[in-house]
């Protein structure tokens, strides 16, 4: 039964000046159960998830259900995703504020709801005709829904009589004083904890209840200002407001993106830093002009590591100062759960410990454990709660441990957490999207399609690649053109728009490809089965089809769904020997051929239009077969082969991108990258310049122009540094709706294309999905939805998949990072190296051959004693020991070793060998992956890939 109680009128005038009459009525029921196995009362407890009481607990001694606050759910909710808390009462007050207040943690717990063995009941108290009450005048929101919780819960337990008790656990010291005035039995969730004696809950449970600063202890930094002061220091101009970047080679340095300036703003020193975490929203208050500074060059890793603030005062004034600013406030806290490990401790039976992240711009976080000695050389989770004033670490929890340091599975883990991987399972809701494993093309697939199962069509692929999104054919014509195609998956055929399977493949955004593991974007069936252009089968495609003339000039061009089933399935190598064994002239070996001369074409017209062939030391790990370690390293070799797909890849990109940009200028999804401003070049023209090397970087042109010229005889590897350094000075490429930006911003730099989409890789990317929708529009073969003409939608979703693409590719380099360590246990290697950089007291050396790059410090660390002496030459670049001089890009030798005498350190280390200098004592450098350890230059992170090469799963 439901009756009306409330109705509420609102005049409301449109733009148009017209009067609009709202009329809001809410309906109250008494038919809405209580979620109580033991209710009697209750005829509609269909689901009844309450099935058991909570275990006694010596603080209460009832048997008892528990019902939690709107506080305990945003600050608890690591607590209550342990397993030992069950049959929890959530109202939909709280439900609905939670969702109002963190998406995250509302998504958290909606996570735990869905988990019928925990027993969390969704209690509609709201639309309930005895724990619904008005809103009173005067009476704030969040007081209205702490008397609705309390009003609930009241009724909870006048409801079940004395058969059990509902117990309220509220951190709001206020609320729970006015519920035990009520006779509600009431007491917050740490109290409650305590007397389970549970200690893994405990060490979940968040201090932020606790946040009152230690008055007895000296104030480390400044206090921040409260949001009142820095929305009125914004509105007046004397703050401004941006994203915090933290420094991966110097923990005291870091600086902020602001949005209009010319240049990033810099801080320095743990005061000016202000408690700022890597990402946070801050706002700053800029430094008189007589205290700016420029970034102090140096490499320094932690409070225990160096004399810090000596280290920077040492420091020359510089010649050119930064503009250079200070923390007054935190806007937008970006904390998140982190992995790592907990610092040795000599302490026995010490609760609290220095938790040590795993992402270098993260400060160490101060926790309290009972379980140091079981935690000690695992991989575990931390989430902080707060950074007082007094402390000179931010405080936090422990949440969960990932495995044993150095075991695949759980380093693996971290790889994804620390890069928000989404990795788990695919759901039920995502996999009853899918069709039979059974599922063939039968007659009413091919109404619209075009039947090219008679052509020659092969794909050509890495070796072991499953998940094969694209094929090529080429075939003579009469006229004496010939006819090109380019068959990609058609993937949309299976994920439709709106369904589980599409948000799903939405929010993950890519395909990462780990060593050893790839966490698929669409479930198996599709990605390595039924979309996989495989050979010999039956495929679903969508199909770009030109008219070519011997020049590679395109003279006509078709886009049409098709299916096609591909002759042959090859590796680069295998297309590679077809091609130059003369002796084989069928037609798949002549359509290779043709291929391969029209890609050199199509190439050369690339790079004298400006497109630049910069660098990555990209290495391929031998693995075990049963264990999956690495048996031997090796640095990519590129075929003609390989630039062949590369040249065909992008030339469907670009057409495509024509194509959608023509029909949609306004929602086309696009994708960009910017040029990078002259100042990003600045220290890679000065270092060239000290060896007599002239780079020009007025446009792409100039710049490639440049780099071929630069040969060094004397050093080999000279060109290629160039390029890698090159590589680190470009912008982030991105995908945006065409709607956004004027055409003249639609320019890859990279590629020196005035207009580029992403349409060859669906099976691994959604940007591709939303191009293949577009695309489908386009050609009549589809009708548009209303997310594929709402601007607004698709700018957000870019943005996630810039996110996740971006974060992706760092999954992967590290995977790589991970690999090498392993495959360097037991092993010293002397290896050639060069100079990367050279620092204010290190140097940074990369190894080619295992794509490493370590930091070698030139002064000696902590407890450690030197004889020789180093003179740095800021000018110059230089540092100088003796007769000896170290510049960029000179080659050196250095021994490559693993570091395993400490567990929770392990690490590569790398020692001087050649230039010999006497007593030079220095015996460690950290070492990491190339491709982990990133430049700083800009927020927006350094292209991975500005060239864009179609590689198969490289990420571009």
């Amino acid at each position: 039964m439901t009756m009306k109680v409330t109705s509420k009128t609102f005049i409301r005038k449109t733009k148009r000046g017209n009067i609009l009459k709202i009329v809001r009525e809410h309906y109250l029921r008494d038919d809405i159960g209580c979620g109580s196995k033991i209710c009697k009362k209750c005829k509609h407890n269909s689901e009844r998830p309450l099935v058991k009481h909570q275990s006694i607990n010596t603080d209460f001694q009832d048997k008892h259900y528990l019902l939690v606050d709107t506080n305990v759910v945003l600050h608890q909710i690591d607590a209550l995703e342990d397993e030992t808390l069950k049959n929890v009462i959530i109202l939909q007050t709280v439900l609905e504020e939670v969702k109002h207040l963190s998406h995250s943690v509302y998504k958290r717990l909606m996570d735990i709801i869905g988990n019928y063995s925990r027993s969390f009941y969704v209690f509609v108290n709201v639309y309930h005709r005895d724990t619904y009450v008005e809103r009173v005048r005067g009476e704030s929101p969040n007081d209205y829904n702490d008397r609705m919780i309390r009003v609930a819960a009241l009724w909870y337990n006048k409801h079940l009589d004395d058969k059990i008790k509902v117990l309220l656990l509220s951190s709001d010291e206020a609320s729970k004083a006015k519920a035990i005035n009520e006779g509600i039995p009431t007491m917050s969730l740490e109290q409650y904890v305590s007397g389970l004696n549970n200690v893994t809950l405990t060490d979940k449970l968040s201090n932020h209840s606790c946040m009152v600063e230690e008055t007895s202890k000296e104030p480390i930094f400044p206090p921040h200002l409260t949001p009142a002061k820095i929305h009125q220091g914004i509105k007046a101009g004397k703050l401004m407001q941006g994203t915090f970047f933290a420094s991966v080679d110097n923990f005291l340095e870091g600086n902020v993106f602001v949005e209009g300036q010319e240049k990033n703003i810099l801080l320095q020193g743990r005061e000016n830093l202000n408690r700022a975490i890597n990402g946070d929203i801050v706002a700053i208050q800029m430094l008189p002009e007589s205290q700016w500074s420029a970034p102090a060059n140096l490499v320094l890793a932690d409070y225990d590591d160096l004399d810090l603030e000596n280290n920077l005062n040492i420091v020359e004034k510089p010649k050119e100062k930064y503009p250079t600013g200070q923390v007054v406030g935190i806007i937008r806290k970006k904390w998140r759960q982190y992995c790592g490990i907990i610092q040795h401790s000599l302490v026995e039976n010490a609760t609290r410990h220095l938790f040590v992240p795993a992402e270098k711009k993260i400060p160490k976080i101060r926790i309290e454990t009972r379980q140091y000695d079981k935690l000690k050389d695992q991989r575990v989770i931390v989430s902080i709660d707060t950074w007082p004033r007094t402390s000179r670490y931010p405080l936090g929890h422990f949440v969960r441990s990932l495995g044993k340091i150095g075991e695949r599975e759980a380093e693996n883990e971290v790889i994804l957490l620390e890069h928000d991987v989404p990795h788990s399972k695919f759901s039920d809701e995502v996999l009853g999207c899918l069709p039979k494993e059974t599922w063939t093309i039968s007659a009413t697939d091919f109404v619209g399609r075009k039947d090219f199962r008679d052509l020659d069509i092969c794909s050509v692929d890495p070796p072991g690649c499953t998940d094969i999104d694209d094929a090529l054919h080429c075939m003579p014509l009469d006229n004496g053109n010939f006819q090109v195609g380019v068959h990609i998956a058609d993937v949309t055929h299976f994920v439709k728009p709106g369904t589980a399977i599409d948000l799903e493949a939405s929010q993950r955004a890519t395909t990462v490809y780990l060593t050893g593991r790839r966490i698929d974007m669409v479930p198996g069936l599709l990605s390595s089965n039924l979309c996989s252009l495989r050979g010999g089968e039956e495929r679903l495609a969508f199909s770009c089809v030109w008219e070519m003339t011997p020049n590679a000039d395109i003279v006509n061009s078709t886009y049409t769904k098709s299916v096609i089933k591909s002759k042959a399935a090859m590796t680069y190598d295998q297309a590679q020997l077809i091609i130059d064994d003369q002796n084989q002239d069928n037609s798949i070996a002549l359509g290779l051929r043709q291929l391969n001369k029209f890609a050199k074409i199509l190439k050369k017209r690339r790079i004298e239009a400006g497109a630049l062939v910069l660098a990555s030391p990209e290495i391929r790990f031998l693995v075990d077969s049963e264990t999956r370690d690495p048996l031997d390293v090796e640095v990519k070799q590129l075929k003609e082969t390989n630039s062949m797909v590369e040249e065909f890849m992008l030339l469907a990109n670009v057409e495509v991108a024509k194509k959608i940009h023509s029909d949609f200028p306004e929602f086309a999804v696009l994708r960009r990258h910017p040029k990078p401003p002259p100042s990003n070049f600045e220290s890679l023209i000065k270092a060239a310049a000290h060896l007599g090397v002239e780079l020009n970087v007025d446009t792409s042109r100039d710049l490639a122009n440049s780099l071929d010229k630069a040969v060094k005889l004397d050093n080999p590897f000279f060109n290629t540094m160039l390029r890698i350094l090159a590589t680190r000075c470009m912008l982030q490429a991105v995908y945006f709706a065409s709607g956004t930006k004027t055409y003249d911003e639609f320019l890859h730099y990279g590629l020196a294309a005035p207009i580029y989409t992403h349409f060859t890789s669906p099976i691994r990317r959604y940007a591709d999905v939303m191009v293949h929708r577009l695309l489908a529009v386009s050609v009549a073969v589809d009708n548009t939805t209303p997310e594929m003409l709402d601007k607004r939608k698709i700018e957000a979703l870019c943005q996630t998949l810039n996110t996740r693409t971006r974060m992706s590719a760092y999954a992967e380099r590290a995977s790589v990072a991970l690999n090498t360590h392993i495959f360097f246990r037991g092993k010293i290697r002397d290896e050639e190296g060069y100079i990367l950089y050279v620092r204010k007291n290190a140097l940074q050396i990369l190894i080619p051959k295992y794509g490493l790059e370590g930091t070698l410090f030139l002064s000696p660390r902590k407890g450690q004693l030197q004889a020789a002496t180093f003179i740095y030459n800021e000018e110059e670049q230089t540092q100088r020991c003796g007769e000896i001089v170290f510049r960029t890009f000179d080659p050196v030798s250095i021994q490559l070793s693993l570091d395993s005498s400490n567990v929770q350190h392990e690490r590569i280390v790398l020692k001087l060998v050649k230039p010999e200098i006497l007593n030079f004592s220095v015996p460690s450098i950290t070492a990491s992956t190339l491709a982990v350890q990133l430049p700083q230059k800009n927020p927006l992170e350094p292209c991975d890939s500005p060239c864009e090469p179609q590689l198969k799963k490289a990420k571009i």
